[in-house]
């Protein structure tokens, strides 16, 4: 039986995409080769690197407007640093709003002036700060749009004329925005596009080459646009699997359409743990993420019974984080309804039972 994937990452994935991708590793589109033995020179990865590119920049309607894809290696934690690394020259400005912004700022001083501008850290992060000014003397503000381990997610990104950087790695392609607002945008693919091992970054151009220092050339950016992301080998099946989900997202209507769907996702576990006295809900109602929503039972003794039955009935990947505890339903976007609906059955039954 096909589980319930609930995980935080790596993320479900849509069928179709990994029927596809099970083809290629043995035979890449009838060439008589795999694709995870074919030559990253090949025109046949050419071809998907730069369909993947183009896709991403295509669904962030940033086509046209001055930006690059890549696919780099690393992850989103070695994005940490090349942000710093390309464009931290003076002082840089960092919301913090749970461990990943912390590893952000952490990488960020060792190349330079770093300002918390704001803090949710009081409360456990279980709230997206507001009502904060921006310092005009930033090289440029950095955010982390969504917060898989507390389950918040920002809604209203900041009005500035700083330069905007986004660690968009658990929500990226769940939801419209105005894209054209950031400078960069960075996000692990294992959250909501493909497998672990490929990390995408849209960046404007024009803030490149603005910094004093020498850039390793791994982590230059400029080497990486000019290079088409071929500096190096890159990851191959990774990127085949996100331009198959980024294809997969185009056929099913872009940003727009998914972002319907997560909203009903969202809506019904929400309104459970709302309505439910059983449960409880860990992050501010305002501040509430699409994609992952983290809830405590209220008790105890039931927690035993409620874990046998999600167990049961195939859930898995519910378990919070160490740092807030109770359970935690990420809801990427290939997650499908059915799932979100077995688990609200589940905790409305255990309240029968309470």
């Amino acid at each position: 039986m096909k589980k319930h994937n609930f995980s935080a990452g790596p993320c479900i994935l849509p069928k179709e995409v990994m029927q596809k991708a099970s083809e290629a590793v043995l035979e890449l589109d009838g060439i008589g080769l795999s694709l995870i033995e074919i030559s990253h020179r090949s025109k046949e990865f050419v071809a998907i690197m730069d369909k993947a590119r183009s896709l991403a920049l295509e669904l962030l309607g940033l086509e046209g407007k001055g930006y690059q894809a890549l696919f780099l290696h690393g992850g989103a934690s070695l994005q940490f640093l090349m942000t710093a690394y390309n464009l931290l020259d003076k002082k840089a400005g960092y919301v913090n709003t749970g461990t990943w912004s912390q590893k952000a700022i952490k990488e960020a001083r060792l190349l330079g002036d770093v300002v918390e501008v704001a803090s949710s850290q009081e409360q456990n992060f279980n709230h997206i700060p507001k009502g904060y000014s921006v310092p005009s003397d930033l090289d440029y503000l950095h955010l982390t749009s969504n917060n898989t381990i507390f389950g918040t997610q920002i809604k209203e990104f900041p009005k500035t004329n700083v330069p905007l950087v986004c660690d968009m790695s658990s929500d990226i392609f769940s939801r419209q925005l105005d894209f054209s607002k950031f400078d960069l945008i960075y996000a692990g693919a294992q959250k909501n596009m493909g497998p672990a091992g490929a990390t995408l970054v849209v960046v404007k151009e024009d803030i490149l080459g603005k910094v004093s220092r020498k850039i390793p050339s791994m982590l230059d950016y400029s080497i990486h646009v000019k290079q088409e992301s071929m500096f190096n080998t890159p990851p191959v099946f990774a990127v085949y699997v996100s331009m198959l989900t980024l294809q997969w997202l185009k056929d099913l209507g872009g940003i727009a359409a998914i972002e319907e769907i997560n909203e009903r996702k969202a809506n019904l576990i929400y309104s459970e743990i709302d309505l439910n006295p059983v449960f409880s809900g860990y992050a501010a109602k305002e501040d509430r993420s699409l994609m992952n929503a983290t809830f405590n039972i209220t008790d105890d003794a039931l927690k035993d019974t409620f874990d046998t039955m999600c167990k049961e009935a195939g859930i898995s990947g519910i378990n919070g984080h160490r740092s807030v505890g109770g359970y935690r339903a990420s809801m990427y976007n290939a997650l499908p309804m059915e799932s979100v609906g077995v688990l609200v059955d589940i905790m409305s039954e255990l309240e029968k039972k309470g």
